[in-house]
């Protein structure tokens, strides 16, 4: 059933390959096979395997079974990935249409779930932070390679698979800045690293990476006790870890520093739209997100301006 020129899997493969070739990034296909996947299984039970087989009622009828879907801990799936399994299916079919291969798109006016406004959840303050930092054995090659990783994620906010794709030619030592190629969406922007991060960094890379370098010609910039580069799910794993060891009653891993650098900028008074450029969102929109969990200035007008504030301990307010 697979090479049937009409069925789903068939098409689904020529899909992928199609977005490899219009240069979409390789995590992206990966994410867009495995989402396909879940679809086709769900179709391939009702016996549906051919493009022609998927009607607005079909995807309708997916579209409840993921709200209805409960998962092996009994709980439901999340509203962004009800959504996210939706849009893939939905940009599978824009494909299919575009190619004429279609008569109609199906998806094309599909209502997706209205997605809810979710704050980060966990910030650390300055404390938080300098409790984790603490945390890395600087004896070690790998603990000064944890230092400057967890330092540089505090300093730039950058994301896991941004830091992973490091190479040693991205770091600017003498203009302060760090060179990010293709990250979200492929795209390259300059951010600036703090001296204190620059300062962990050249530890780092004299000392520690030096100590566990295999391969002359290796170019990573963060690399792992065989010499090869890091992988994006042992950053995560060992990020967690310092989080849990450091006891700040907090959970996370490499994202909480991309919030927490972001929330600490906003108090300390950064314009929000370098914040947007620092993190390299395409929309303002999704920056704005950490004005509503920037508490200290609104603490402050409140202190200010509420009477229940300005009441004094252990008197009577007239």
């Amino acid at each position: 059933m697979k090479n049937d020129p009409d069925s789903l899997q068939y098409h689904a493969r020529e899909y992928l390959d199609w977005m490899l070739a219009t240069h979409h990034s390789e995590q992206t296909v990966t994410v867009r096979r495995r989402l396909l996947s879940y679809f086709f299984r769900w179709c391939e039970e009702r016996g549906l395997l051919k493009i022609q087989d998927i009607s607005r009622p079909v995807m309708e009828s997916y579209q409840r079974y993921l709200f209805k879907y409960r998962r092996k801990n009994g709980k439901p799936l999340v509203i962004s990935s009800q959504t996210k399994r939706l849009t893939c299916v939905k940009s599978f079919f824009k494909y299919l249409s575009q190619k004429h291969l279609v008569l109609y798109n199906p998806v094309a006016e599909l209502q997706l779930p209205r997605a809810t406004a979710q704050l980060p959840r966990q910030i650390l303050d300055e404390k938080d932070v300098q409790k984790v930092m603490e945390i890395p054995d600087l004896s070690t090659p790998e603990g000064q390679r944890d230092r400057a990783m967890l330092e540089l994620f505090y300093s730039t906010g950058m994301r896991r698979m941004e830091l992973a794709n490091l190479s040693l030619y991205d770091i600017d030592f003498n203009r302060e800045i760090i060179f990010i190629k293709e990250g979200k969406g492929r795209k390259d922007r300059v951010v600036p690293v703090g001296e204190r991060a620059l300062k962990w960094l050249r530890k780092y890379i004299d000392d520690g990476r030096e100590a566990m370098l295999f391969y002359e010609d290796e170019n990573a910039l963060f690399i792992n006790i065989n010499g090869e580069r890091i992988s994006e799910g042992y950053i995560t794993q060992l990020s967690g870890n310092y989080i849990k060891k450091a006891n700040i009653n907090k959970q996370g891993s490499c994202h909480i520093f991309r919030h927490t650098m972001a929330t600490l900028m906003l108090e300390n008074g950064a314009d929000i739209r370098y914040i947007q450029q620092m993190l390299g969102h395409t929309s303002l929109k999704t920056t704005q997100v950490y004005t509503q969990v920037s508490i200290k200035q609104l603490q402050s007008v409140h202190k200010l301006t509420h009477p229940a504030s300005k009441q004094k301990s252990g008197k009577r307010s007239k």
